[in-house]
């Protein structure tokens, strides 16, 4: 299958809930699978542990925790065979059940998504912090048959009551493996049998869930991983994304294996936490967010990412000063990118010379980007419009929750109003729905985020339109300061603003906060704070 209707192999699933709630044809984005041919038959499971294995040799590192195990590939693929051997003869696993995952980022957490592969399973990870309503609706979607979760993390899970939910927790899992020998025969999936479903973080309220096949799950490694990041063996990768977060499991699980590079796992990773961490283990390719990127510059931390070869930055834009920020203290590029969990990982970005900080980037090959208007036609270079996509990936939502929005006329819409120039760079403007209308003039939210940022008071910011009687909205900051900058008030922070963007996108209201909404992977809120 390389371009329109796409057509469906034979599934190994035996349970077929999966295939029976994919959107209807008609609804699934032009797919171009270009040069990735990898056939009809795929566990990608099998060929991130054994096609590595092959290529590099069993013995080679491969994940590591700070202070815990530390496992070769050879490893690594006997504790996953011995969990999925408990999965099919404990527990009774059959392909196609859908096994829900909750742990923190750790080697035995990896093991687990690879075994639920193995097994013909589909993987559903979910965040560390989810509470008991969140997982009930995760349950009430996709309806696991088996959880596999950190022991420390059942008590939630149990008061979520999960209807027909087996749950098998960490130390019972450890004393089911100790007896079992080793092996496991990995089930020949369909390379577009569904290997897991991923949540959206719920930045605008309910979760979707999206789908994804197994050669997805490669694709994404044969794109962005391949040709922006271009990893080699003696990497080592780490990040703060969790790996529930596609962001997270790209960079944590996906990138390094399929290059037969290592990885080293944090629990829990705050931005001084990593860049100690990356200093300290050797780290050479890092993934977090643009606010740990600040922070760790603001603590005085940022020389500790001089040995990066790589530093990847996602989930929300990325501020031009925070990218001269990082280079001038560690003298590291950083790579921006803009992906999303419907697309399973990064389609825009740009790395080394090809870096414009500021903007994202361009199309990874593979992807095609345009800027369209409402309907669905390319506008001229230097137009704002809607960034759409569409490549070897694209979103498939559980039951085609909303996929006629986000899938129009064969493109992916990913909810942000962009600008491409003339040499083919995206830069961003706003969340669509972050496009701020006040007294006749369009205001990206962002941009006056980016302004405040410049000021060295502000640690955080949000903008929103806020209801007004006479301009119908104005902009709001809602700003976090630093303490160690006491007696900036708002209008220091609006005159500011004027030095930097137009008067009539600078705030008219200030709100002060300790902190800010966010998502469990650290996304704003901003549906919140309106």
């Amino acid at each position: 299958m390389s371009r329109g209707a796409p057509t469906l192999t034979p599934s190994a699933h035996v349970d077929p809930f999966c295939r029976d709630h994919l959107p209807p044809r008609e609804q699934w984005p032009v797919l171009d699978l270009g040069d990735l041919d990898y056939g009809d038959q795929l566990n990608c499971a099998t060929e991130l542990l054994e096609g590595t294995m092959a290529a590099h040799g069993a013995d080679r590192p491969c994940v590591r925790a700070p202070d815990g195990p530390a496992w070769s590939y050879g490893q690594l693929r006997d504790r996953a065979d011995r969990i999925a051997g408990v999965l099919v003869d404990d527990v009774g696993v059959v392909p196609g059940n859908r096994v829900l995952l909750r742990g923190y980022n750790s080697p035995e957490l990896v093991a687990c998504w690879l075994a639920v592969l193995k097994a013909g399973g589909v993987v559903v990870t979910t965040m560390p912090m989810l509470r008991a309503g969140e997982l009930a609706t995760v349950g009430q979607m996709c309806r696991p048959t088996v959880a596999l979760c950190d022991a420390r993390l059942t008590g939630e899970l149990a008061r979520a009551d999960v209807p027909g939910l087996t749950v098998v927790a960490s130390d019972d899992l450890d004393a089911r493996c100790a007896g079992r020998p080793a092996g496991f025969s990995d089930v020949p999936t369909a390379a577009d049998d569904v290997a897991l479903l991923a949540f959206t973080s719920g930045t605008t309220g309910r979760p979707k869930a999206t789908m994804h096949f197994h050669r997805d799950v490669l694709a994404i490694a044969d794109t962005f991983s391949a040709s922006v990041l271009r990893p080699t063996p003696d990497d080592v990768f780490a990040g703060s994304p969790p790996i529930a977060f596609t962001y997270g499991l790209g960079g944590l699980v996906v990138f390094p294996l399929r290059a037969g590079a290592s990885v080293l796992l944090l629990e829990r990773a705050s931005p001084d936490e990593l860049a100690d961490a990356v200093a300290e283990h050797g780290v050479t390719v890092l993934s977090t967010a643009p606010t740990a990127y600040k922070a760790m510059v603001a603590g005085g931390r940022g020389g500790r990412l001089r040995g990066l070869r790589r530093a990847v930055s996602a989930g929300e834009p990325l501020p031009a000063a925070v990218w001269h920020a990082v280079h001038d203290a560690a003298g590291v590029r950083i790579v921006d990118g803009i992906g999303s969990t419907e697309m399973l990982h990064v389609f825009i970005a740009a790395a080394d010379d090809d870096i414009r900080p500021g903007s994202t980037g361009r199309a990874v090959p593979g992807y095609t980007a345009a800027v369209l208007d409402d309907d669905g036609r390319p506008v001229p270079d230097g137009t704002e419009g809607h960034l759409a996509v569409r490549g070897p990936t694209g979103c498939r939502y559980l039951d085609g929750d909303r996929q006629e929005v986000y899938v129009r006329h064969g493109w992916n819409y990913t909810g942000d109003t962009y600008v491409r120039d003339a040499d083919g760079y995206f830069t961003h403007r706003a969340r669509t729905d972050d496009m701020i209308i006040s007294a006749g003039y369009n205001i990206a939210g962002p941009e006056v985020e980016q302004a405040l940022l410049g000021h060295p008071a502000v640690v955080e910011c949000a903008v929103v339109g806020a209801p007004d009687p006479d301009r119908g909205t104005v902009v709001k900051a809602f700003v976090v300061l630093d303490p160690e900058h006491g007696g900036v008030g708002a209008e220091e922070l609006t005159a500011f603003c004027r030095q930097v963007i137009a008067p009539y996108k600078c705030p008219r209201a200030v709100e002060f906060r300790t902190e800010l909404p966010r998502t469990s992977t650290g996304k704003l809120q901003r549906y919140r704070l309106r």
